[in-house]
């Protein structure tokens, strides 16, 4: 099966679950093309055996599609520039300081106490997973997702104070996680007699700080062309060039290119718009990113839905899962209560704002990569199970209430 023919059927079955979740369903887009994928996998796996020829064929498709890299070297990079374009770096600006907060040592406290009950955990179920694998899943499993988040945030309708503080949040520990996920990483290959504290630190702060440093380069590199001409149709090319080979540079420069794509798209959605493009240009920008948003969100879904079928089910890990499920969410009420009563001192924060952080921090496709990315000595099928039952619950169950949760708490 070729590549054209690949992203022909995703593209048809995309667009099915979309049309069939807007005119029946009404869900937010990406949890009812979720949801319908993973129904589909369902009757597919329960009707395997009568039809096995469509069987076999649709789980070689998925097979076929590296989810680790659709995502990690291709989608993200433009999720995460689309959505960061579309906030306002003004009032990004006023809540600084709680994101900050919260997409640094939020993560580190989260990936920390989840690494510690994990281990434990994993013991009592006569799993002897080392303590530094458990720090890796720690790691993967903490981010809250900003593709999960934007998408779904949009219809929660919360007060646009606190979707920005998790907007903002996602958007950074997204990328704070993957460098902590590729720190632990290197250390857990490496040996940890090999590797020092010093080392360690540097590794981060190079990949972290280079990556934002990157990013504003490249905002700065793009602000000056789109300055200079008037053009809509070559400003959609400079922007298109800007996140492909921006991603790809980072990635050689070993820097964090999550985080360059955050910071690149929050300059390209203030500075260059109000005073690089002319009001057409914008408008075709815009539409354009806001497009791609909405078309790799669908994809990306359906991809989770459909990894189902080739994720290898365990009675033990699905019993591990859904315990896993309430520590993680446990782990991030603690790791966001207090960076809140701390914070409380010095900035407002809305009416039981940890517990709406808490269930507004959505897990999504950014973990299930990341444990699609270890090698399977580092017990790669017990964190992939296990990170999949944690997203689905996060995306149905937290992302259809939502809404509702932080209307009743506020």
């Amino acid at each position: 099966m070729t590549i054209y023919h690949i992203i022909g059927i995703i593209i048809f079955l995309t667009s099915l679950f979309a049309y069939t979740n807007e005119r029946w369903l009404k869900w937010p887009p990406t949890i009812g093309i979720m949801v319908l994928s993973l129904v589909s996998s369902v009757i597919i796996a329960v009707f395997g055996h009568l039809v096995p020829v469509l069987s076999t064929a649709i789980i070689n498709l998925v097979v076929t599609i590296d989810f680790e890299k659709v995502l990690m070297r291709v989608m993200l990079s433009f999720l995460l520039f689309a959505g960061a374009m579309h906030i306002d770096y003004h009032k990004l600006k006023r809540e600084a300081l709680p994101i900050m907060v919260l997409s640094t040592i939020g993560i580190f406290i989260s990936a920390l106490l989840i690494s510690i009950f994990s281990y434990y955990l994993f013991l009592a179920f006569d799993l002897d997973i080392p303590y530094i694998y458990c720090l890796l899943f720690g790691a993967l499993i903490s981010p809250t997702d900003p593709i999960a988040v934007m998408g779904i945030l949009k219809q929660a309708g919360i007060p646009e104070t606190l979707e920005l503080k998790i907007t903002g949040e996602s958007l950074f520990n997204d990328g704070v996680a993957v460098v902590v996920f590729l720190t632990i990483a290197e250390v857990a290959a490496g040996g940890t007699g090999n590797i020092s504290g010093w080392s360690i630190s540097v590794l981060f702060l190079r990949e972290a700080l280079g990556g934002i440093l990157f990013g504003v380069m490249l905002g700065y590199a793009g602000f000056l062309t789109l300055r200079s001409i008037d053009n809509y149709k070559v400003e959609v090319l400079i922007t298109l060039a800007m996140v492909m080979c921006g991603y790809e540079v980072a990635d050689y420069l070993h820097v964090s290119a999550p985080l360059a794509m955050v910071v690149a798209g929050i300059m390209l959605g203030n500075k260059v718009k109000k005073t690089a493009m002319s009001a057409i240009s914008w408008d075709y920008v815009g539409k354009f990113w806001s497009l791609i948003d909405e078309i790799f969100n669908a994809i990306l879904f359906l991809l989770i839905g459909f990894e189902m079928l080739v994720i290898r089910v365990n009675l033990t890990l699905i019993i591990l899962g859904i315990i896993m499920i309430a520590v993680v969410l446990l782990v991030r009420w603690v790791s966001v209560f207090f960076p809140v009563l701390l914070l409380m001192y010095k900035i407002r924060f809305e009416k039981n704002a940890a517990t709406i952080l808490t269930w507004g921090g959505l897990r999504g496709g950014l973990s299930v990569a990341l444990a699609l990315s270890l090698p399977k000595a580092m017990h790669r099928d017990e964190f992939v199970l296990i990170t999949y039952l944690i997203v689905i619950f996060s995306i149905i169950v937290q992302g259809l209430t939502i809404g509702k949760v932080a209307k009743r708490l506020m």
